[in-house]
This record gives C-alpha cells, sequence and structure tokens, in this order.
C-alpha cells in the first residue's frame, strides 16, 4: 500500500466524521444529554486523528499523482491549502472536544460553555470539510470541476 492509496483510504473519515459529529451534537445539546455529547467529542477526536494520518499520506500521493494528465499541480496545491485549513480547525475541535468531556465527566460548571464553542468550531469545520471533499474530488474525477472541456462546450453549445 503505498501514501496515494492510504491517503484514500484515510481522508473520508475526517469529512464525514466531522458531519456526523456535528449532528450527534445537535441531538445531545437539544435533549440536554452529556452522554450523547460525549459520543459526538469522541467522533471529532477521531477524526482530527485521521486528519493527521490523511495531512502525512498528502504529500506522498501528491508525488504519485501531480505529473498525471489533466490533474497538474496547481490544482494539488488548492487541495493542500483547504486541507491544512481544516487539520488546523479539526486539531482545535480535538483539543476543545477533550476539555468538552472532562468538563461533563466532572460535571463543570462550564460544560454548557464548550459544548457551545465545541458546536462553533464543528460548524466551521464542516464547511472546510466540504472545501476539502470537492477540491480532493477534483484531482481525479474531471468531470466536478468549473473549467472542464465538457463544462465549456456545453455553455457554448447553450449560447446557440
Amino acid at each position: 500500500m503505498n501514501d496515494a492509496h492510504l491517503h484514500l483510504v484515510v481522508n473520508h473519515f475526517p469529512i464525514i466524521g466531522t458531519i456526523f459529529g456535528v449532528g450527534i451534537l445537535i441531538a445531545g445539546r437539544l435533549l440536554k444529554n452529556n452522554a450523547i455529547k460525549n459520543v459526538s467529542y469522541v467522533i471529532f477526536i477521531v477524526a482530527a486523528i485521521f486528519a493527521f494520518i490523511s495531512m502525512s499520506t498528502g504529500e506522498g500521493a501528491e508525488e504519485l499523482v501531480e505529473d498525471m494528465p489533466a490533474i497538474g499541480k496547481q490544482i494539488i496545491h488548492e487541495h493542500e491549502e483547504v486541507a491544512n485549513n481544516l487539520a488546523y480547525v479539526l486539531y482545535t475541535l480535538a483539543i476543545l472536544s477533550l476539555l468538552g468531556l472532562y468538563t461533563n465527566i466532572k460535571n463543570h460548571r462550564k460544560a454548557d460553555l464548550f459544548s457551545f464553542l465545541i458546536f462553533i468550531v464543528s460548524l466551521l469545520a464542516v464547511f472546510f470539510a466540504q472545501h476539502v471533499g470537492t477540491s480532493g474530488g477534483e484531482i481525479r474525477h474531471t468531470e466536478i470541476r468549473n473549467n472542464t472541456p465538457q463544462t465549456q462546450s456545453n455553455e457554448t453549445e447553450d449560447d446557440d
């Protein structure tokens, strides 16, 4: 298994895990149930771990595909930039989630504050996750790019 293969195996969980984590956190906040909130915190921590692995394999994956036809270094660079932003947000989210777990377990009066902060940061993470997923998909799936020849030819036909 090379870095590109490993990258493809692990890179989906930071995105999907963050989305599931937000949904579970919303349920926990609405139900005022710390156990449910704790599940979301653990999911955010695991998402950050997978983000670290994904970031660690990204450079090796880049080396394997950057010179392939229809890929190019620019599209990979854009993906890498957005992925870095997501990784930093997920690392922050993991630290906050650890503090959220601690405050819930200790029944600390700041547990609700951490829950709210985690929710806000998790929404930011979902925003970046969507961009990372799209930019990553565009690397090999030229049909979803905005500037593909197919899209341009369809626009020309529509003008007739």
